[in-house]
């Protein structure tokens, strides 16, 4: 059409001179004229010219067709015109009309024609009023042009756009609203009389710095596809899934709601996320105390977990809020609470009852059963609604933990009360399962250590032992230790380990212990032979079990001179090489040529033993293996970490004649080599050869 106007402004010239309308041809030839004639019959455009005078409004061919109106039935006046258009059209048409006649400006509108057989017809209409000597608007010229077809696009667009699921806007690129569908409209929690024309930064700000803002400016930018999610906040406070087609209309951005489906896997995920902390550490307390960590923000505004002990002695163990500046203020009211609680209040009633509490209105319900500064703090944090959610396992409650939701945060969905309840249900049984544990893992300690006698210490030695039990088995062991004093006054040294860990393996080891206690004070033996008759006795009296042993014996001269001189022997059935600190500080390991095969496995076989002089003040530690071995690390390693750590504690703790030193040195070892965790019992003996007796 654009062109069409053009080559009319190019063919003819238009003069209005004393109220004449006079409209002349160019120097163009006729056949520009022509090709010009027929362009405009192609486009299907009409014309018109009304004199403003005389009130006449002429139409040509193609715009009568297009209004549907013979000639012989048209009456060439304004009147006729108005007859054939809409009737909710008239008044604004009319309204474009006389505005273009009072400033002799330019017309331009667009209008629906009822035509005599009653068919619609959608028409683009434009045209400029002259005017004449006085300035004043005389004529009328224009021309028109059927846009039905563009229109009946449009409304199948818009039909297709209304009645699909997901929901669509628009933005031109200003960014202002278009275009909004009616499932916008509802996702997006306003009508579309607010929207459109609106810009949509200022609309929604919390937009601006978001994902949305990213990925709507980076497709405008790029002239590529952005498909994400993302999170709008309160008040919509809903996670969308967005698709973004820049294209010349704008930018085109469809949309629906996942929220449902990515708080679904976020819960999952929170599931599996307390499972692995309270599968992946021994403090399983600790692990439930981090419970409030997990449930906040994503279930509460903030979180209080609390242990029960027969509902009668609480411990809030647990804190945590949103808000890295409302932390010191919740770990305060945990502080209080407890103690100014009433016993009839909402928590009591939750672990009395083993079901969920909930508390609407909970600022003043909770202060109802709170006394002294309690009150104040609970205010300043202000919880619209709180649940209280027992811990429960095996028919127990163990304990419970309160989420607290502020006044801007919905009430938890049926969904998420699942969720918490499950959560608490696992955190329940891992605390239950943990004071069974604990309880059966006192049972094999005190039964072992009743095993276990205290060990024999002559005056020229100080001798520790230490014995830990297994930390994630709660079962007896084999591992044993001994030190007693032979006929002759030697002192011997024994660190042991029974294959297995159950009590068949325990009474195998006492067994075992009880033997070689008897035959080493009986004999006197040395300790190579010591172990031969070990070995033989097992297999007389059939004590059918495998076991590795280490007997170290320190002779002193007799009579004791006072010279401190000590001769050590020992040998080893299948066990750990000993370790000895010089009175310097350096550590050796006696390993090589004293090792021979387990107890019960070749009996009647030789048993090789070494010596060495140690100097006064040094120190013999015997082991068993739990405190070098770790999973997928050789021995050799283990042990020279343990030289490492002996080595260590010993400068650190220079050893006097004081018992104490050693009890030292020993438990910094201990402690340097399993970290708070054993994977496997371990045994321990220690001796600190004293320092010569000053002569007389």
């Amino acid at each position: 059409m654009t062109s069409c106007r053009g080559a009319r402004r190019a063919l003819w010239e238009v003069r209005v001179t004393a109220g004449d309308l006079t409209i002349e041809p160019d120097p163009a030839t006729e056949a520009e004229r022509v090709r010009w004639m027929l362009a405009v019959e192609a486009a299907g455009v009409g014309s018109f010219d009304w004199d403003l005078r005389t009130g006449r409004l002429e139409w040509d061919d193609q715009l009568l067709e297009i209004f549907g109106i013979a000639r012989a039935e048209f009456g060439e006046s304004l009147d006729d015109f108005n007859a054939a258009l809409h009737p909710d059209d008239v008044a604004r048409v009319g309204a474009a009309v006389g505005s273009a006649i009072a400033r002799c400006g330019e017309y331009t509108a667009e209008y629906r024609v009822v035509r005599p057989d009653g068919c619609v017809r959608w028409v683009q209409a434009r045209g400029k009023a002259l005017a004449g000597d006085d300035g004043t608007a005389v004529r009328m010229l224009g021309a028109a042009y059927d846009t039905t077809d563009r229109h009946d696009g449009d409304a199948r667009i818009s039909r297709v756009l209304e009645t699909m699921s997901a929901a669509f806007f628009l933005l031109d690129d200003e960014w202002r609203f278009r275009y909004v569908n009616a499932e916008a409209e509802k996702l997006l929690g306003r009508p579309r009389t607010d929207l459109l024309g609106g810009v949509i930064w200022e609309l929604f700000p919390a937009a601006v710095g978001s994902p949305f803002e990213e990925h709507y400016r980076g497709a405008a930018e790029s002239g590529a596809t952005r498909a994400f999610e993302a999170y709008y906040p309160a008040p919509l406070d809903r996670w969308y899934e967005v698709r973004a087609w820049p294209g010349a209309d704008g930018l085109s951005v469809y949309f629906s709601d996942c929220t449902q489906r990515r708080r679904s896997q976020d819960r999952l995920q929170l599931l599996g996320e307390v499972s692995d902390d309270l599968a992946s550490t021994l403090d399983t307390e600790d692990a439930v105390a981090r419970l409030a960590r997990h449930l906040v923000p994503t279930l509460a505004s903030w979180c209080l977990v609390t242990l029960s002990t027969d509902q009668r002695h609480l411990r809030d163990i647990g804190s945590w809020h949103a808000d890295p500046a409302g932390r010191d203020t919740v770990a305060r009211y945990a502080r209080l609470r407890l103690h100014a609680l009433s016993p009839t209040s909402y928590l009591h009633r939750a672990l009395r009852t083993g079901e969920v509490v909930e508390v609407p209105d909970a600022t003043r319900e909770i202060t109802g059963v709170l006394t002294g500064e309690a009150v104040d703090v609970l205010r300043e944090l202000a919880p619209q609604t709180a649940y209280a959610v027992p811990l429960r396992a095996r028919g127990r409650t163990v304990g419970a933990m309160t989420l607290f939701h502020d006044a801007e945060r919905e009430r938890l969905s049926p969904e998420d009360l699942t969720t918490v309840v499950q959560l608490a249900d696992r955190a329940g049984l891992a605390l239950d399962n943990a004071r069974l544990y604990e309880e059966q893992r006192h049972i094999a300690e005190s039964l072992q250590r009743a095993l276990l006698t205290e060990p024999v210490e002559p005056e020229h030695l100080d001798v520790a032992v230490r014995y830990l039990p297994a930390s994630r088995a709660a079962q007896v062991g084999g591992d044993w230790y001994d030190a007693f004093l032979q006929r002759d006054g030697a002192t011997v040294l024994v660190v042991g380990d029974v294959v297995g860990h159950d009590t068949q393996a325990a009474a195998a080891m006492s067994q075992v212990r009880t033997l070689l206690r008897g035959i080493g004070y009986a004999s006197a033996s040395a300790p190579g032979a010591l172990l031969e008759e070990l070995d033989t006795a097992m297999r007389g009296l059939r004590v059918d079990t495998m076991a590795t042993a280490l007997v170290a014996r320190l002779e002193r001269p007799v009579p004791d001179d006072g010279s401190g001189r000590t001769r050590l022997r020992w040998s080893s059935a299948g066990h750990p090489p000993p370790l000895l600190a010089s009175a310097d500080g350096h550590v050796e390991v006696l390993d090589g040529g004293g090792n021979g095969p387990l107890l019960g496995l070749l009996a009647g076989r030789e048993r090789p033993e070494r010596q060495v002089e140690p100097e006064p003040g040094s120190v013999l530690l015997l082991y068993s293996d739990g405190l070098v071995e770790r999973r997928g690390e050789h021995l050799r390693v283990g042990i020279e970490r343990l030289r490492q750590a002996l080595q260590d504690a010993v400068a650190r703790h220079p050893l006097s004649d004081d018992r104490g030193d050693l009890e030292r040195v020993v438990d910094e070892v201990v402690a340097t080599m399993l970290d708070g965790d054993a994977d496997d019992d371990v045994a321990v003996v220690a001796a600190h050869l004293r320092a010569a007796r000053p002569a007389a």
